[in-house]
Parts: C-alpha cells; sequence; structure tokens
C-alpha cells in the first residue's frame, strides 16, 4: 500500500485499532456474553478514519456557504470530501447507528464511537442517533419513519442535531428563552441557540421551546423536531456563523436562529425537560466512551514512541519512571472502560422507558453521570502524559499525538460540566434514590468475588464515599465533585474483579488490585516485570508489533 504520509509521525495509524485493544475486547466479552466481530471497523478506524480526521484538523475546516449563484443564502455547510465519505461509510457500511433500532445492543453503537475517536466525527454520529432515539420513541407518526435514514437503515441517509444551549444560560436549561406557538395547525419557534452542532448540515434538529402559558424553569420547557426545510420547501432556520475551535473541527458548530421556524412537537408538551434528558444520557454515554477513545489513541501513540525512542542508553521503555506512566495511563483507561461499559448496560436495560421511569432507569442515569465525569478526566490525563512522553515533538502539531490532549479537553465540557455532572448526581441520589441500585449491587459483587480483601476494600471506599455526601447535607454540594471521583474509582475495581472473573482474564484482576492501591490507598505498588509488561502493552498486543518497521524519530 502507498505511504499516505502519516506513517513517520504517528505511531498509531494504520493499526487495526480493534484487534490491538485486548482489554475493550475482554471487557465486551464480560457484558455480552461473546466478543462481537469488529474487526473490519478496528481497521478502517485505525487506517481511514485516522488519517481524514488528522487531514481536517489541521488543513480543512468545515466552511459556511452563505450564498449561491442565485443570489439566496442556502446556510449549507462545505465538508471536506473524504470527511463526507468517512461518516457515510461509518453509517452505511459498519452500520454504527443502526444497532440499537435492529435489536442489537448498545454497546455495539458505542463502539464505534470508542473506536472513531476523534471527537468531531463521533459527535455528528452521536447527534444524529440522538435525533434517531427521540423520533423512534417520541414522533408523531407523520415524521416517526425519519429516524430510519437517521440510523442508516435505509437511504437516503440523514443527519440530525440537537440544539438546546442559548447563551444566556448554558447548561441551565431551564433560562431557555426560545418560544413556541401554535399557528395555523403546525409549531412555530422563534428564538437563538448558541452551541449548535451540525448547524448547516443536519436534515432534521431536536430543539428545546417554551410553549405559551408554560410553566418557568426546565419543566416548562417541550421538546420539537425542526426540519431543515419547511412544508413550503423553503430553509426553515437561519445560521448565523460557524465557531472557531481548539479541537473538534470536524464537526461544523454554529448559532442557529428560529424565525417562525416550523417545527414538530415530539411526545407530550409537558414532558420535553424529561425527553431532553433522556436524549442527553445518549450524548453523555457517547461523551464518555468517546472520551476513552481519545485516551486510546494518544495511549498508543505514546507506547510506539516509547517503544523505539533511545535516551540514556536505552528504549525509554525500560526506564522505570516512563514504565510507570505508562502503567498509570492504562490502569485509568481499563478501569473507565470498566465503569463506562457498565452504565452503558444499564442504558441498554432500561433506554425503552418512559416518563415517569423505574428504578432502572435512575441507576442508569446515575452511572453515567458517574462515568462521564470519570473518563473526561482521563482523558484529558492521559493525553497530556503521551504528549510528554514524545518531549519537545508532543507539542508540534504536525505530530498526531498532539491533537489528541487538545481534542480531550472538550469532553469535560460536552453534555454538562462536571458540575454538572456531580449536581444532577445529588439530584438522582436525592430525588429518587439511584445509590440504592448501586450499593446493593456493591455488595453482591464484593461477597462474590474470589478476590474478597481487595472487593471488600473497594466496597467499603463506595459506602464511605456516599455517606460522605449524606452525613452533612449543608455540605453535600461542595464535596459532590470529589465523592463522585472515589465513587468512580471504587466502582471501576469491583467491576473490574468481576469482569476478570467472567472472562477469567487474570490481568484484569491485577489491574483492579493495582489501581486499588494507587488511587484509594495512594501508593502504586511495583509490579513484577511481567505483569507490569502485560497491562501496559494492552495485555501483550502492543508487545507484538514490530514497531521497529515504523519509521523512528
Amino acid at each position: 500500500m502507498p505511504l499516505s504520509g502519516l506513517e513517520p509521525i504517528s505511531a498509531a495509524y494504520g493499526l487495526n485499532h480493534y484487534e490491538l485493544d485486548r482489554p475493550y475486547r475482554k471487557l465486551l466479552r464480560a457484558h455480552l456474553g461473546s466478543e462481537p466481530d469488529l474487526r473490519g471497523l478496528g481497521e478502517y478506524a485505525g487506517r481511514d478514519v485516522y488519517e481524514v480526521a488528522y487531514r481536517v484538523d489541521l488543513f480543512s475546516d468545515p466552511f459556511l456557504v452563505n450564498w449561491d449563484y442565485r443570489g439566496e443564502n442556502p446556510d449549507v455547510v462545505l465538508l471536506d470530501p473524504a470527511e463526507r465519505r468517512v461518516l457515510l461509510d461509518l453509517v452505511g457500511r459498519y452500520g454504527v447507528n443502526r444497532h440499537p433500532f435492529e435489536g442489537r445492543s448498545w454497546h455495539h453503537h458505542y463502539a464505534g464511537i470508542y473506536l472513531v475517536g476523534d471527537p468531531g466525527i463521533s459527535c455528528i454520529l452521536t447527534i444524529t442517533i440522538q435525533t434517531a432515539y427521540a423520533l423512534y420513541k417520541y414522533a408523531p407518526s407523520e415524521i416517526r419513519n425519519l429516524y430510519k435514514g437517521l440510523a442508516g437503515i435505509e437511504e437516503p441517509y440523514l443527519w440530525g442535531a440537537t440544539w438546546f444551549t442559548e447563551v444566556q444560560g448554558g447548561s441551565d436549561l431551564g433560562a431557555n428563552e426560545t418560544r413556541a406557538e401554535p399557528r395555523g395547525g403546525r409549531w412555530v419557534l422563534n428564538g437563538y441557540k448558541y452551541f449548535s452542532s451540525g448547524a448547516g448540515l443536519a436534515d432534521i434538529a431536536l430543539a428545546t421551546a417554551r410553549p405559551p402559558g408554560s410553566r418557568p424553569g426546565a419543566k416548562g420547557l417541550a421538546l420539537f423536531a425542526v426540519p431543515r426545510r419547511d412544508s413550503e420547501g423553503r430553509l426553515n432556520y437561519r445560521v448565523r456563523r460557524l465557531k472557531w475551535k481548539s479541537g473538534t473541527v470536524a464537526v461544523p458548530t454554529g448559532e442557529v436562529e428560529f424565525i417562525d421556524s416550523e417545527a414538530h412537537l415530539l411526545g407530550e408538551q409537558d414532558k420535553g425537560i424529561y425527553y431532553t434528558l433522556e436524549d442527553l444520557m445518549v450524548s453523555r454515554l457517547a461523551n464518555s466512551i468517546g472520551a476513552l477513545g481519545i485516551a486510546r489513541k494518544a495511549y498508543i501513540e505514546a507506547y510506539g514512541f516509547a517503544s523505539t525512542r533511545m535516551a540514556f542508553g536505552r528504549r525509554i521503555i525500560e526506564h522505570p519512571l516512563l514504565a510507570r506512566d505508562l502503567l498509570e495511563s492504562e490502569l485509568l483507561i481499563e478501569a473507565g472502560l470498566a465503569v463506562t461499559l457498565k452504565a452503558i448496560s444499564l442504558f441498554d436495560e432500561a433506554w425503552r422507558d418512559t416518563p415517569p421511569y423505574t428504578p432502572r432507569y435512575h441507576y442508569a442515569r446515575l452511572m453515567t453521570h458517574v462515568a462521564k465525569n470519570y473518563t473526561a478526566d482521563i482523558a484529558a490525563q492521559v493525553t497530556r502524559t503521551a504528549m510528554e512522553v514524545y518531549g519537545g515533538i508532543g507539542f508540534l502539531h504536525e505530530f498526531a499525538v498532539e491533537r489528541w490532549h487538545r481534542e480531550a479537553l472538550i469532553t469535560p465540557i460536552w453534555e454538562g460540566t462536571s458540575n454538572i455532572q456531580a449536581l444532577d448526581m445529588l439530584e438522582a441520589m436525592v430525588k429518587k434514590s439511584a445509590h440504592e441500585s448501586l450499593l446493593a449491587e456493591a455488595e453482591a459483587l464484593a461477597t462474590s468475588q474470589q478476590d474478597h480483601k481487595t472487593a471488600e476494600e473497594a466496597h467499603a471506599s463506595l459506602v464511605k464515599a456516599l455517606q460522605w455526601l449524606q452525613e452533612e447535607p449543608s455540605l453535600a454540594e461542595w464535596r459532590a465533585k470529589r465523592a463522585l471521583t472515589r465513587i468512580a474509582d471504587s466502582t471501576a475495581v469491583l467491576l473490574l474483579l468481576d469482569a476478570a472473573a467472567k472472562a477469567g482474564e487474570p490481568l484484569l484482576e491485577e489491574a483492579a488490585r493495582l489501581y486499588l492501591e494507587w488511587r484509594i490507598h495512594g501508593q502504586l505498588p511495583r509490579p513484577d516485570p511481567e505483569t507490569l509488561k502485560g497491562i501496559a502493552s494492552l495485555h501483550g498486543a502492543l508487545e507484538e508489533i514490530d514497531w521497529q518497521s515504523k519509521p523512528a524519530i
């Protein structure tokens, strides 16, 4: 195969990112009972998607076309044709968005988000499946079947979007001012959405708006589907501009103005905030698994470089401090995967629930908040470490590792900041008692593990974190974010032990022990050389690569 030009500046390019990721495959097997065959997608993600995402980030921002040759405003986004091809392949050939609607697990969909890694491309897939999700569950009959085009079930394939954020409120959806009113047998919207990913690309978008006479705050919002063109075929809203961003270049993000824009009410008018929060659960899980996908790409880059770079007379991967950096990064990723895959499994069981919901739905929501906050921190830490492994060249735009840290920094912000996740976690605990399901399952896991000592210590840590929030209610919000991390760390240990038992994988069990000592007790013991190498090399996969055959620095 001819060289693409990425080979000399990327250690991760050209590899099968699914075959390499043995920890992820083992954890998937523990959840699904068998390992799905995603090798084709893994190869495509490691070569075509990797190259296109790199080039779009450096050279090919989406461009908003404001005027056509007839002097009219089409408000359409011009994408790099290679990016458009990749998106169509992911939806069509690899079916990333169709799985949940055809009887398969949400794990199959989120595997695509994880393997793609690039948050710009993943965002387009995510906002599209969010739109499909809302139409599938709550749309009136005249537009419900549009979910099939959004899900990639039938052609023509469609793109969706979720436009909730307004400039005066941000994550405070209750401050939304966009108005909805019935007119001539239809709903029309008037207002302004400030962060609108998919602007100029979406065929149909979800939007929150406030009907006449609705109550103040978030509970007064209804959820609408807004098509790109109205019933007369005219452009249905205006894209004011696209935004310049530090990363996520592949997804056009703009500002959208509704001016008597035709819209379809989804579900019941007074339940819009509940439908919106459901939809946000879809994207928060995507954010969680996507953050780990970013971290994984950076990790492979760092491992490959460290395997060939010579310093002080030996490869830098052989130096104890660098070996520890890699071990810590891999432990973080495996712990993050354990928590996130659990949250996805819970959502998979509850996603057909509707308001007022069931305890299993509230448990899924609780774990989604935990996973979203936890994995965003992991992505930031792992990608920063990967840049440091490369040294000075890790800060240069031309090397592929540099981009991953920029991309990681959106994950604590998208879909609600870490503060929002902590507050929503508290709400799920106080109003829905969602933590009781977590405690019950954690206790069952703690008593059933072969390594009883590690499991009991993790369980005790989880109980203490929850008690810390409950013992002094006036301090619960002050403590919430720290407790959120401790809940994640403790739960991760239990889930890693459980996955190790289900999949028969001793390295996952050893990862659980090391993670407990490091993150709960504060001291990472040095494992024996074979265990260290086994965990850090993705359970042996990276050891099998002849890194010397790749161009070295």
